[in-house]
């Protein structure tokens, strides 16, 4: 009997152990561990005051440290949910961005500090008189959960210091209005019903109605406003850094008891922070150590504009730029925050609307690089949301219902960048987003070396569909028929078994191909990526000629290509030279082939991005490595390059 279940036991643990050996084997994803997103905390060599180093010791090795030991657990809803909505909207939003009849030009929600308004005239014009009659909480979120958003973060207070919110600890709030209920706590209740997660944007450095905050110079002379006075970093300035003690009067006095008072009232999910540098290090690290000890729990995220030096953020995950529209690699967990229009706050002279498609594409983008989107609106004054947005959110929401299953819980499927659009992957589904539709119903997917199951089409499973392997690097969709969605048609894949891709982006000889700047190697300590926004998704600060951008390209077969640059320039008068080197890799290792010298003149940035033909270049099928340095240049810089185009010659 005792032999016996000696021998079971053995063939048990055998049998397991080949099980575990073949999984491994038939890995259908690869390995990416959340811990390698964890923020981390280094101690700096530098700091502009002592107080800033005190503060970034104790929370290293203290209340820091500690409240990272559940950051995988906070922030898996974050992970998961993908895409969100912000809300701007308070007080500013009842003159919708007109001041005395004038439109005014930028963000509505900076009317106060755009039209240097006092703040007693403020208060009697605009405060006084808000009154948001058809604010209807739940029709609201509902129209949110339709647009396929999984978590909603509205202004409790923006810069104009306001709350909207009935505060017990500061009286500037929404009892002063006449409106009789708190908007806040409606809202709260409605994302409750309908299963969504639910925050707060605080403006915490930035406040224009406190007498002791940065920002306000046209009442008090304040630091921090447009007038610059002190510089960026006032508390560094021999006149300004005596204005300290007021800032920490205000942190203690106004910023800190709010956010606790947020926290302990509404119990959000997220806490959203901003304009951090408006006040110094120090204070901010104190305001994120408030949020913690008010979050026993630790279960509130805190996004990355609260508490940041060097390279290290101290919030749980990163953010872009304002209305990025494209996303350059990000390290860890991030978020962009688009805006329907330029406006964040309601605008009604901001007529111009972004298109659903663009949303969804943004989306789609920003998943496939490991990033959320949380996509802003701005309900009118009176508490309606306007049709223009309402239409954007339904389109969305049209794709969205088809499709959501290639957004949440998807991430990065480790493979290079696509000419037809990006992969997301989740478990051992592999989905391709094809924003461009081949002329010839043919979609290389290049890199892939996967072995794949099973194929179909989001929201047509019948549709006829054929994976072809053209090479031990790429595969080939063969579809059938016009494109059944001219937003993005997704297919999805099952990975019967992982192989690690080939990272070298695939270029046609039969479709153009570009190579974008935010998917170049990097190489040079000045070089840094543009904002993102619209004509701003160029690499800038090139200033040596050892400094360049790299790409590992593929072809699969010999091409013809007239050669096309997107730039633009610092200054209008900043020319130069720059030099397209090729070199041949792999079985192409011998291959040389003739450089590209690119001459361009300036072209100011503000005007957009200019297109030149640099000439023709021909490869036969290989590998190789492009290389664009910089050869010399009339200024202070070399042209801010967007990327290279390749146009196959008939």
């Amino acid at each position: 009997m005792k032999k016996t279940t000696i021998l079971f036991s053995t063939l048990v643990m055998l049998t397991f152990s080949l099980t575990a050996i073949i999984s491994c084997s038939q890995k259908a994803v690869p390995y990416e561990d959340v811990t390698d997103m964890r923020p981390e905390m280094t101690i700096p060599d530098y700091t502009d005051l002592p107080e800033d180093l005190a503060e970034i010791k104790k929370a290293k090795n203290g209340w820091w440290k500690e409240s990272m030991n559940n950051w995988d657990e906070r922030t898996s809803w974050f992970r998961n949910d993908r895409f969100g909505c912000f809300v701007h909207w308070g007080v500013y939003s009842l003159p919708g961005g007109y001041w005395k009849g004038e439109a005014v030009h930028g963000y509505a929600e900076h009317l106060m500090r755009i039209k240097k308004i006092p703040l007693q005239e403020y208060t009697n014009d605009i405060v006084k008189k808000f009154n948001p009659v058809k604010l209807d909480a739940d029709a609201w979120m509902k129209m949110v959960k339709d647009a396929g958003m999984k978590y909603f973060i509205i202004t409790a207070k923006h810069h104009d210091g306001f709350a909207m919110y009935p505060s017990k600890v500061y009286p500037y709030n929404i009892t002063m209005t006449k409106f009789e209920r708190d908007p806040m706590m409606e809202l709260r209740n409605a994302a409750k019903k309908y299963g969504i997660k639910f925050g707060f944007y605080y403006s915490h450095a930035f406040d224009w109605e406190h007498s002791d905050a940065p920002g306000n110079d046209w009442m008090w002379n304040h630091p921090g406003g447009d007038r610059h006075l002190g510089g960026g970093d006032w508390w560094n300035d021999s006149t300004y850094k005596s204005f300290l003690p007021q800032a920490d009067k205000y942190v203690k006095e106004k910023a800190i008891p709010q956010i606790q008072e947020l926290i302990r009232t509404y119990n959000p999910d997220i806490l959203w922070f901003d304009t951090p540098h408006k006040l110094p290090l120090y204070q901010n690290i104190r305001i994120l150590e408030a949020v913690r000890e008010a979050d026993p729990e630790g279960k509130v995220v805190v996004n990355g504009r609260l508490a940041h030096y060097d390279d290290v953020n101290m919030g749980d995950y990163e953010n872009t730029s304002d209305r990025a529209a494209y996303f350059h690699p990000v390290k860890g967990l991030w978020e962009a925050i688009p805006t329907t229009n330029n406006s964040y706050g309601y605008n009604a002279s901001d007529t111009i609307r972004k298109p659903a498609s663009h949303f969804v594409r943004l989306l789609e983008s920003s998943v496939s690089r490991g990033g959320n989107i949380l996509m802003n609106i701005g309900p009118m004054g009176n508490g309606a949301i306007c049709q223009a947005d309402a239409d954007i959110l339904a389109g969305i929401g049209k794709w969205m219902k088809v499709n959501s299953s290639s957004i949440y819980g998807c991430g990065n499927a480790h493979l290079p960048m696509q000419q037809w659009g990006v992969f997301t992957q989740k478990a051992d589904t592999l989905y391709a987003h094809i924003q461009h539709w081949p002329s010839d119903n043919r979609v290389v997917l290049g890199g892939l070396r996967s072995k794949i199951g099973k194929v179909w089409m989001i929201g047509q499973p019948n549709r006829k569909l054929s994976l072809e392997k053209l090479s031990d690097n790429d595969q080939m969709l063969k579809l059938d028929g016009n494109c059944p969605d001219t937003i993005s048609t997704v297919v999805a894949m099952i990975v019967k078994k992982y192989v690690p891709s080939d990272t070298a982006i695939y270029l046609s000889s039969s479709n153009n191909s570009e190579l974008y700047s935010f998917d170049a190697k990097l190489i040079g300590k000045s070089l840094s990526y543009g904002s993102g926004k619209v004509q701003q998704n160029y690499v800038q600060g090139w200033h040596s000629n050892d400094e360049a951008l790299q790409w590992h390209v593929r072809l699969s077969d010999s091409a013809n290509y007239e050669v096309f640059l997107d730039y633009c320039t610092h200054d209008s008068n900043w020319n130069g030279t720059l030099q397209l080197n090729i070199v041949g890799e792999g079985d192409n290792n011998d291959v040389k082939v003739h450089p590209l010298s690119i001459n361009y003149d300036g072209y100011y940035w503000k005007r957009g991005i200019k297109e030149i033909n640099v000439g023709t270049l021909s490869l036969k099928k290989g590998r190789y490595q492009f290389t664009l340095n910089g050869v010399q240049h009339n200024g202070e810089s070399f042209a801010r390059v967007v990327g290279l185009r390749f146009v196959p010659k008939k």
